[in-house]
């Protein structure tokens, strides 16, 4: 059996949320896109936060079986992309999160529920390798 992307995609937003990521947001794109499954959008107020939330998030996926494809942006830490397939994320230094305002190009993609995540659960129990 594959990995469960969709408790992927919420492993990862709780691990960014464990790394005080702000304005964390989960949206399911299958509908509008073959490129990916979910885009997990986050952002940090400075480029050692944006590289740190991005590493928490490796590190998570990592443990639960998932590699990255492709990594984008790290040196920089202003705009990291890591490529997971069906999951991509986009960890923003807030000014460049408003300047491409990935939300507005993706407004018709519905956002999943994220409450509670860091406090209760979201750490990728149902995540992990071998469940669907």
């Amino acid at each position: 059996m594959g990995l469960d992307w969709r408790g992927l995609a919420l492993a990862a937003a709780g691990a960014a949320e464990e790394g005080k990521a702000s304005r964390v947001m989960l949206l399911d794109v299958r509908s509008l896109t073959l490129v990916a499954d979910y885009f997990l959008i986050l952002s940090a107020p400075t480029r050692v936060q944006v590289k740190a939330v991005a590493d928490r998030i490796e590190e998570r996926l990592s443990r639960l079986g998932a590699r990255p494809r492709h990594r984008e942006g790290y040196p920089a830490g202003t705009w990291v992309l890591l490529d997971y397939g069906p999951l991509v994320v986009h960890a923003f230094r807030e000014e460049e999160r408003r300047f491409y305002n990935l939300e507005r190009l993706w407004g018709d993609a519905p956002a999943l529920d994220l409450g509670g995540l860091a406090a209760g659960g979201g750490g990728g129990g149902g995540g992990g390798p071998g469940t669907s």
